[in-house]
């Protein structure tokens, strides 16, 4: 009994929960989306609500924004996860996501205190010798404060607030459950699909909320920077970490947005951030995804130190060769080369126009490239591929998405550090590298000798593989799948003929059955009308009008579509 009292509740906060979101969701100019997805219906009733004077005057984008902070924390967290993915969302959204702050009302030591003793069972007198009081920084999920070790090291800690774990189940249930009903009426499904969007941002907010993970991440980068006197990362203190607590070396640094460096300093500073972005793409294949200024710290030397590894980027060997190929191609403008790498690496959902991809990222390398490279913006270039590659539906790996955002946010670092630096000049001497590497016949791990195998691999089993088709042929056993993107479609409007058709001769059957009742002499309702010849009338008006209704309007409601409905915004 209890259990069921627990799940009637949930659903009750469940469903005020969707009102809850609908309405802010009108009053921040989205109306017609909660109607399109059918929300009010669920509900049972449709709220009053008037769109605020603000909402008429702001970009679609600012009220998605708004809308997100006045939703909560879980909804902020999402924000900040879509800012990552331009393949997804239009450059204006990106920029007004971006600017999302996760900020709480800090939470008093007494319950940090209480939050240590229940991830380690212990008395954090036992753990610290002493914990800061004030917090250096308070978010929707964890809180940070300074402290000392029993051994006199100056720490960090980080801890997850109380009762934030059941806050965000509790929100994505509600946004799997919107999600579902908003997949309904998305034109683009393939693209923008809500489902697959909430069930990546639910994977994340996961691994957000178990620090182990970024734990990980913090070891993995510190292993891999440990030779690399220009760059630090936090050590972190396993034994006083835990899913919910995470300890690490304390940084004492000048954030990047705040340091006074020289011309000299900021160009050095400039050389040692394209120097550890090279390496961790190319070497490491792991790389920091939100390296934006208050994440980068600079210390003497300069020395720039990285922080903040919820959020990172891997890259298989695979992933690294195409994005040589990508860059090599851009460099040379060449359009049919972009778009094929761009199509091959893709998700696929359905069939593209290469053609029509290709000569519209001709246009964007026209555009982009008719000087040197050091003129490139690397933001417009990539957020224009991105918007392109949503045109033609075609879908880019998140990996990719992740990492054109850190490719953004760090061409912008280095242009407000140094910007008289040549990109070209500086790249010049890791593309060389890059090559050599991948060409080096004398290398097991160049790409000419993968190339060289894979050739072999299939000279090899080309004439068994045609000795197998040719078999077939002989036998009658060659048989052909075609696959035809039409047939469902095809199949559900025969399927919706079908029922309009059964439904009309079924009224049919009850106008000539109702006319045979009131010719004959049959049970009689109060005032003398057949009982049976009126039920055949109001059985045949009824399917009629559903005939009619599906006839007239069934083919004129079409789902809602995102890409249009953002550009006329």
């Amino acid at each position: 009994m209890p259990l069921l009292n627990n799940v009637i509740r949930e659903a009750f906060q469940d469903l005020n929960r969707v009102r809850q979101i609908a309405v802010i969701a009108v009053r921040h100019g989205f109306a017609d989306v909660t109607e399109r997805s059918g929300v009010w219906s669920k509900l049972g009733r449709k709220e009053a609500v008037e769109q605020t004077p603000e909402a008429r005057r702001e970009s679609v984008a600012r009220r998605f924004r708004t809308m997100l902070q006045e939703l909560g924390p879980t909804f902020i967290k999402l924000g900040q996860v879509l800012s990552t993915r331009a393949d997804l969302m239009p450059a204006a959204f990106i920029d007004e996501l971006s600017t999302l702050q996760d900020q709480a009302p800090p939470i008093p030591l007494e319950q940090v205190r209480a939050q240590i003793k229940a991830a380690f069972n212990r008395e954090p007198e036992e753990l610290f010798k002493r914990i800061s009081p004030e917090p250096l920084a308070a978010a929707s999920i964890a809180q940070v404060h300074r402290a000392t070790t029993l051994d006199g090291d100056e720490v960090v800690i980080k801890v997850q607030r109380p009762g934030i774990a059941e806050q965000l189940r509790s929100d994505l249930s509600v946004l799997h459950s919107l999600a579902r009903m908003l997949e309904a009426v998305v034109e683009e499904g393939a693209i923008y699909s809500p489902t697959g969007i909430v069930e990546e941002f639910d994977r994340a907010i996961h691994e957000e909320l178990d620090f182990l993970n970024e734990a990980s991440n913090i070891r993995a980068f510190h292993k891999n920077h440990l030779h690399r006197p220009h760059i630090k990362i936090p050590q972190v203190y396993d034994e006083l970490s835990s899913r919910s607590v995470l300890t690490l070396e304390l940084i004492n640094g000048t954030k990047l947005s705040q340091a006074q460096l020289d011309a000299e300093g900021r160009q050095t500073l400039a050389k040692h951030i394209v120097d550890a972005a090279f390496k961790q793409l190319f070497e490491d294949g792991l790389f920091h995804a939100d390296p934006h200024p208050g994440n980068l710290f600079v210390l003497d030397g300069p020395v720039l130190a990285l922080l903040d590894f919820g959020l990172v980027g891997r890259l298989t060997k695979q992933m690294q060769d195409t994005l040589v190929s990508l860059v090599l191609a851009l460099a040379l403008k060449d359009a049919e080369s972009v778009a094929r790498i761009l199509y091959r690496v893709s998700i696929p959902d359905a069939r593209a126009n290469l053609l029509g991809f290709k000569t519209d990222i001709e246009g964007i390398l026209g555009a982009y490239l008719p000087q040197s490279l050091g003129d490139i913006s690397a933001k417009r270039l990539l957020r224009d591929l991105l918007d392109l590659a949503v045109k033609y539906r075609v879908r880019i790996p998140k990996e990719y998405a992740i990492l054109a955002r850190a490719a953004i946010a760090t061409e912008g670092i280095l242009r407000s550090l140094y910007p008289e630096m040549n990109v070209a000049e500086i790249a010049l001497p890791y593309a060389k590298q890059l090559l050599g590497e991948r060409y080096d016949p004398n290398q097991l791990q160049g790409g000419m000798m993968k190339t060289l195998l894979r050739l072999s691999s299939v000279a090899n089993d080309l004439p068994m593989q045609l000795s197998q088709i040719l078999l077939d042929l002989e036998s009658g056993k060659f048989s052909v799948t075609v696959k035809a993107d039409g047939v469902h479609e095809l199949n559900q409007t025969l399927r919706s003929l079908a029922v309009v058709a059964f439904s009309g001769l079924c009224a049919c059957g009850f106008i000539v059955g109702a006319f045979i009742s009131f010719a004959s002499a049959s049970p009689t309702l109060v005032g003398g009308v057949p009982a049976l010849g009126l039920f055949g009338v109001i059985a045949a008006s009824f399917l009629f009008g559903t005939a009619l209704t599906w006839y007239v309007f069934g083919q004129r409601v079409k789902k809602l579509s995102l890409k249009r409905w953002f550009d006329k915004r």
